[in-house]
């Protein structure tokens, strides 16, 4: 019987700002060698190209750029800052293996479908617009579809909204998201783990992504004497 460890998973990137976020995402995703349904707007290669000055091609070749972006290491950092290292030639071509994009409009996507299985699907950054269309299930590109998809099946759905304030709306439709079963994760980093660099920042809301994602990662350190295995299948089966 098909398990859920090595389905594919979503990721899609929308207009609102963040774009650091679902970069460092996606290479941690396929450096972990998941398969990645990769969608993003229109208004989120906007943004892309305007935080990190990046533009995204149309099929696998061109995402090498996200593969080989990496943050600029700052100087006199103390050795606990975080580093986004760059990839290796041999890890970018590994990881775009592992990723295939799909045109927003395109609703013949295997991913528009209940069928397809995937194992779950995150929004980030999540737009407003974006989050509107999800919790009104009004499927006006594939991005909509695919989260819909993702709530009518009771899978888990990802949001990462980046915005400040919030509308009285926007918080509405949070609640009405979360109540439909999603989680929302908003990009609002913690900072006990120690901030040297923007990186640790980023890395702090990239590694509780991948928590809910069970991938284990080596991103921030965490709030416990001992490291903790995310994984369900190597964790300890005695009582606390």
């Amino acid at each position: 019987m098909t398990t859920t460890t090595h389905l594919p998973i979503v990721l899609a990137m929308t207009g609102a700002s963040g774009a650091p976020f679902a970069v460092r995402l996606l290479q941690q995703l396929t450096l972990a060698d998941r398969k990645v349904h990769l969608l993003v707007s229109p208004s989120g290669a906007a943004v892309l190209a305007q935080e990190l000055h990046l533009e995204l091609g149309t099929n696998r070749s061109n995402v090498s750029p996200l593969l080989s972006y990496h943050w600029p290491t700052e100087a006199n950092l103390p050795p606990q800052a975080s580093i986004w290292h760059p990839l290796s030639p041999a890890e970018i071509d590994r990881c775009a293996a592992n990723i295939e994009l799909h045109d927003y409009r395109n609703f013949m996507t295997p991913v528009a479908s209940g069928s397809h299985l995937t194992e779950a699907m995150i929004v980030c950054p999540c737009s407003g617009a974006t989050l509107s269309g999800i919790v009104h299930a009004a499927g006006n590109n594939l991005i909509q579809r695919a989260a819909d998809v993702h709530l009518k099946e009771h899978r888990k759905l990802i949001l990462v909204p980046r915005e400040t304030p919030m509308s009285p709306f926007q918080l509405e439709n949070l609640h009405r998201a979360a109540q439909a079963g999603a989680i929302v994760l908003p990009a609002m980093p913690g900072w006990y783990h120690g901030v040297y660099s923007p990186v640790d920042l980023i890395d702090f809301i990239v590694a509780r992504i991948l928590d809910h994602l069970r991938i284990n990662h080596q991103l921030m350190k965490r709030w416990a004497a001992e490291p903790i295995d995310c994984n369900p299948q190597h964790a300890s089966s005695g009582d606390e």
